[in-house]
């Protein structure tokens, strides 16, 4: 077992995952997986993540609007994104972001979705999940624009060189890692691996998609984060257990979410003295 692990993106409301949904969880829980955040959209999909961490103690939601669907966003949708934002089970305002690779939404519009999500964040003082193909450097001058330093969040499924991530650092974002670094091509992705600092790490599964080898092409589960984790592990030359510990720390921090002290004995994890967090897991 590799440690204690947080999936910090996951899609399980999604149909790919309706039919073994319960076995998906108990395979994620059997590798050590504590906790998983289940990312919206857009509302509809927001509204099933929170519906998804209500039903499941190891699952919490994050709602927003993806710049693939920004081209349909309007009114309605920003004021039910602002009424599931407070749910005790959301903890972050996600994913949002730009996408100019698919460019399955105008570029102007996903920039003035982005942009009043990010303001929505920052009212909420919620981290943002951000989603960024292809275009870094405006991502980068949005988020400054938002509040720079106001703002903390994960560049979400990093797919960056160094030179972008020091940028992103320098904003006190975290870098999340996914199956992508296992791929053979992957060689920024795995440089980047290693210079990110300890305390802005973070591991992801992005699933049902980005399925690390050797199940790359095949549906992927939050059990296989530790796939990612020992892949990461290995890339920064340190035992599996010690950023496992690391990474469900930075996760709690990040979030805001706690682990109550009896779940971390013999972790040396100090995840339950965080101030103002929420618990991670139930405390019986």
């Amino acid at each position: 077992m590799t440690g204690q692990l947080v999936d910090t993106h996951v899609h399980l409301d999604l149909r790919q995952f309706d039919r073994d949904r319960s076995a998906v969880m108990e395979r994620a829980a059997a590798r050590g997986v504590v906790a998983m955040i289940n990312v919206g959209f857009d509302v509809a999909s927001s509204r099933r993540a929170v519906e998804l961490a209500s039903q499941h103690h190891a699952v919490w939601a994050a709602c927003g609007i993806h710049p693939h669907y920004a081209r349909g966003a309007g009114p309605e949708d920003y004021r039910e994104l602002e009424e599931l934002l407070e749910h005790e089970r959301v903890i972050a305002l996600g994913e949002i972001g730009l996408d100019y690779y698919r460019d399955l939404s105008p570029r102007p519009v996903q920039r003035e979705v982005f942009r009043r999500l990010l303001s929505l964040a920052r009212d909420a003082r919620l981290p943002v999940i951000i989603h960024d193909r292809d275009a870094h450097q405006e991502v980068l001058a949005m988020l400054q624009d938002a509040g720079g330093g106001e703002l903390a969040g994960i560049m979400h499924c990093f797919s960056g060189d160094w030179a972008f991530a020091e940028q992103c650092l320098a904003l006190g974002f975290y870098v999340s890692i996914a199956g992508t670094v296992t791929y053979p091509n992957a060689l920024g992705l795995r440089e980047v691996t290693r210079r990110v600092p300890e305390s802005r790490l973070l591991l992801e599964t992005d699933c049902p998609w980005l399925a690390p080898a050797p199940y790359r092409g095949k549906r992927n589960e939050p059990a296989f984060v530790a796939l990612v984790a020992e892949e990461v592990a290995r890339i920064r030359d340190i035992k599996p257990d010690q950023l496992a510990r690391t990474t469900t720390e930075n996760a709690c921090r990040l979030f805001g979410i706690n682990m109550p002290a009896s779940t971390q004995a013999g972790h040396g994890s100090n995840c339950h003295t965080l101030p103002g967090g929420r618990n991670l897991l139930p405390s019986n």
